[in-house]
């Protein structure tokens, strides 16, 4: 037996690994989530009989939506001037590249503490939807831009130089040329970023809040699926309801990933 035939099936043995927990979990949160899914569930309201988690799917829409918003677009330009313009081996690149690396690895609880401290209290924003999305904001960003820079990395230069030989100029060339071939390596950190948000509880509950109602304004508090599953949970009065609000949870990424994977997939096709 060779050295590629070993490499092989620890590769097999690996990924087999991998989607058996992946499929175990899922099959588990099914399996005791689906018979507690009821129509009290999807109340408007929230009340301690119905437990409702509706005003927490459509505030994590919110949260999602006012995140990627705000993210999205900085991150993409960063990422923009970072691979299009910058000089790479300037300082201030190499810092701004250590600063991203790191910022992606900081706990979330971090973020949470900081958001608490300035949004919440220093700007007096209080527990509110604008402290929520602002802290996932700093959150999410370095996945974007890490992701966007390595897409328009991977675009090859032979590209850039036919839109030149062309005539195009240097802002023609990124967003007619580069930007289109690197879309797909954007959206996967898109779809890397919904999924941080969606799955993040501590930072929200220090930002956000935990209160039960739909928020009226961006200065009103809330709480997202994760944190609403979170607090049945420990409570321990609706363990029921939590894995039925994780089922929910489970079903809202998948809907999230397959439409960003099907924009990802016409992006690269050209529309078609």
């Amino acid at each position: 037996m060779n050295k590629s035939t070993i490499a092989r099936g620890l590769v097999y043995f690996g990924a087999a690994v991998t989607f058996g927990v992946l499929g175990f979990i899922v099959l588990f949160i099914m399996i005791n989530g689906i018979p507690h899914i009821s129509l009290d569930l999807f109340d408007w309201n929230y009340t301690t009989a119905n437990v409702s988690l509706m005003p927490a799917l459509i505030t994590t829409l919110y949260v999602i939506g006012g995140s990627l918003l705000i993210a999205t677009p900085i991150g993409i330009f960063t990422a923009i001037y970072l691979v299009e313009y910058a000089d790479r081996s300037k300082l201030i690149v190499k810092l701004i590249s250590m600063a991203t690396d790191t910022l992606a690895a900081v706990p979330s609880i971090v973020y949470g503490l900081f958001g608490f401290l300035f949004f919440v209290t220093f700007l007096e924003f209080q527990f509110s939807l604008i402290a929520g999305i602002l802290t996932t904001t700093i959150m999410v960003l370095p996945l974007i831009i890490r992701s966007t820079e390595e897409a328009l990395l991977a675009v090859g230069m032979p590209l850039r130089e036919a839109s030149f030989a062309l005539g195009a100029g240097k802002l023609r060339t990124i967003f007619n040329v580069v930007l289109p071939v690197a879309m797909p390596g954007i959206l996967s950190g898109v779809i890397l970023a919904i999924g941080r948000i969606i799955g993040e509880s501590a930072a929200l509950i220090y930002t956000l809040g935990s209160s039960t109602n739909l928020p009226s304004s961006l200065f009103s508090s809330g709480r997202t699926l994760a944190v609403h599953m979170y607090m049945l949970s420990s409570e321990g009065f609706h363990v029921n309801e939590a894995y039925a609000t994780a089922v929910v949870l489970v079903v809202l990424v998948l809907v999230l990933n397959a439409l960003s994977t099907l924009v990802s997939r016409k992006l690269a096709g050209g529309g078609k």
